[in-house]
């Protein structure tokens, strides 16, 4: 298995790519149009959740220290109307400003089970950013699929990141392994699902004393398999073949 292994400047580059995109779209829709991927939001909900995790970010990598923040929340005085893309933009900005030049190895908390420096932000925002802009065209009937290489990217962090952390939308106790192909990025993914835990196997190690076989297996571009990770698409999207069921265990949740 080749997974992708990012970099700050991958990030980075594709931070610069999807935000103003985002900014483009939410300039152009009605502020109160409900959202389809995230139904109980309208489009200045959705604005107000990226603009305030950008906010939290900044606020958590500015310490250059890994105890636990407090909890990120939208704040009260947040601007509502037109007024609200030009808040966004500014929270965009200044993040970016920060995050280009954050040292990735600079200490910095994290509420995964990895070492606890910035560079992991650098790739956590570029994921949130991508996905949410695709919600936002999404509402505009306007969605445009995700960059192969940054969507392969977005599948290894569900799949080492999300869902070893615990933040799986569903908490079935599911067993078997799955196997992931991003037909257009030449990447692949053999994950073990083991009751409330997971493995991300390299295909180097999957043969042991455990059942190896992939009992499902899972096919498409990388932007629909990330997509259908985030609940974005059904998995009856892609090509599937197996224990479908199994699938369920690899939605990502908050």
């Amino acid at each position: 298995m080749s997974r992708l292994h990012g970099t700050k400047d991958f990030w980075i580059g594709a931070l610069r790519a999807e935000g103003p995109t985002f900014g483009a779209t939410i300039a152009e829709a009605p502020l109160d149009i409900r959202v389809p991927s995230c139904p109980e939001w309208t489009m200045t909900d959705l604005v107000h959740h990226l603009g305030s995790c950008y906010q939290w970010v900044r606020s958590v990598v500015e310490v250059g220290a890994v105890q636990t923040p407090a909890p990120r929340v939208v704040p009260d005085d947040v601007p509502t109307g037109p007024a609200v893309i030009e808040w966004w933009r500014w929270e965009f900005d200044q993040l970016m400003a920060v995050l280009d030049r954050l040292d990735p190895e600079t200490p910095a908390w994290n509420w995964a089970p990895q070492p606890k420096k910035a560079g992991f932000w650098h790739r956590r925002i570029a994921h949130e950013t991508v996905v949410h802009r695709w919600d936002a065209q999404m509402a505009i009937a306007a969605g445009e699929p995700v960059e192969a290489k940054l969507a392969a990217d977005g599948i290894s962090e569900v799949l080492d990141t999300w869902l070893p952390a615990g933040r799986r939308a569903s908490d079935q106790p599911w067993h078997g392994v799955v196997q992931l192909v991003a037909v257009d990025a030449g990447q692949e993914w053999f994950l073990r699902l083991r009751g409330e835990g997971v493995a991300l196997l390299d295909t180097d190690t999957i043969l042991d004393s455990d059942d190896h076989h992939a009992r499902a297996h899972i096919s498409g571009t990388a932007s629909d398999l990330l997509l259908a990770l985030w609940g974005r698409l059904g998995f009856d999207a892609l090509d599937v073949a197996g224990e479908a069921q199994l699938l369920e265990g690899l939605r990502a949740g908050r």
